[in-house]
């Protein structure tokens, strides 16, 4: 299988260029310099910036300048500190992977999926320059199943004219489920060897996610440790979810969760990326701030532990805020610690 070098160890910067208000005042203060300061010395060796079309495009399709460059501000930064990059199209016109922003109709409507190549258009235009440390992300965690076939023709036409400007810049793609593990397997094959397969994980949801007030099913005010029997969290996910969730019915019940859970859990895309001889690249994994955060530090050592044994690079959600903020007050105690792992 092979590896994203220099993509092994990163992390998000959620809310500043997406899944924000996007105004002037939240982009030129939600993330400064000092931010990627603070990651360099983490020694970390990339970040992962998501980006909604509302930064860089009006209701009308117009590009706004002032947008892209925020993007370029970003490249600057991280080439300044020596930090590598993913851009990643987070949210596109007529499709985010939140319902709550009220997009539809992007897989139906031939007009928005042109809209997207032109995007991607203008992005391989200014940035595929950077092709030594940049990486383009297509689109973040198409949703529904039912949207593999179409998304697999999207994603390949996308490529095919990112490729006319861009030939030989890294592209990351994922599949439905929220870009799930299960996905990886009905993704189409590699369309050259600069794609790179792209998962998500914040397995077991039911602890990632405790309390999470957007999670179908969920009381907000449930709690658990991270070493609990996998009798209870079958329980706790019976009780709290009512979403797409790995369930805990192949293992003894009254055996604590381990190493081998997400030896499990991963294996699937091992398998798939060797057999493609593609690289694997988890953009997303993390715990919600109402964990305790010493349970966070397990659950980061564990699942990194995976990471690093197959080789798979990562970006932790995310630096700051978000539900999950790295830098935020709950994790003081033990940032230093999950830094050195992730």
């Amino acid at each position: 299988m092979k590896k994203l070098e220099g993509f092994m160890h990163g992390v998000n910067l959620g809310g500043w260029l997406s899944q924000c208000d996007h105004t002037k005042e939240r982009y030129d203060t939600f993330i400064t310099e000092k931010d990627i300061e603070v990651i360099a010395g983490w020694k970390l060796d990339h970040i992962r910036v998501p980006v909604d079309y509302d930064l860089v495009e009006d209701e009308n399709g117009n590009y706004k300048e002032e947008g892209f460059a925020y993007i370029q501000k970003a490249i600057d930064w991280a080439n300044k500190y020596g930090l590598n990059m993913i851009l990643d199209l987070h949210k596109t016109f007529g499709f985010s992977f939140d319902k709550g922003e009220e997009e539809s109709g992007f897989f139906d409507n031939e007009e928005y999926q042109e809209r997207f190549y032109k995007l991607w258009e203008q992005f391989s235009t200014r940035y595929g320059k950077y092709r030594d440390m940049l990486c383009f992300e297509l689109l973040n965690e198409v949703t529904d199943k039912d949207y593999c076939d179409i998304w697999n023709s999207i994603s390949t036409k996308c490529i095919e004219r990112i490729r006319v400007i861009a030939p030989d810049i890294r592209i990351l793609i994922g599949g439905y489920h929220n870009n799930s593990i299960e996905a990886l397997k009905d993704l189409k094959a590699p369309y050259d060897d600069n794609i790179i397969y792209n998962f998500h994980c914040y397995e077991p949801l039911i602890f990632t996610h405790q309390g999470g007030y957007w999670v179908a099913g969920m009381n907000t005010e449930f709690r658990m440790p991270f070493y609990d029997s996998y009798g209870n969290y079958d329980k706790y996910i019976a009780d709290n979810l009512s979403m797409f969730s790995e369930g805990m019915d192949r293992y003894d019940p009254t055996q604590i969760i381990g190493v081998e859970y997400f030896e499990n859990l991963i294996a699937e895309a091992v398998r798939v990326a060797d057999e493609r001889n593609v690289a694997l690249y988890c953009g997303e994994y993390g715990v919600i701030n109402l964990a305790k955060a010493e349970d966070t530090l397990e659950w980061y050592k564990l699942i990194c532990s995976c990471f690093d044994k197959y080789g798979i690079g990562r970006a932790a959600w995310s630096y700051k805020e978000m539900d999950f903020g790295l830098v935020d007050d709950h994790m003081k105690q033990v940032v230093d610690e999950v830094v050195k792992v992730m």
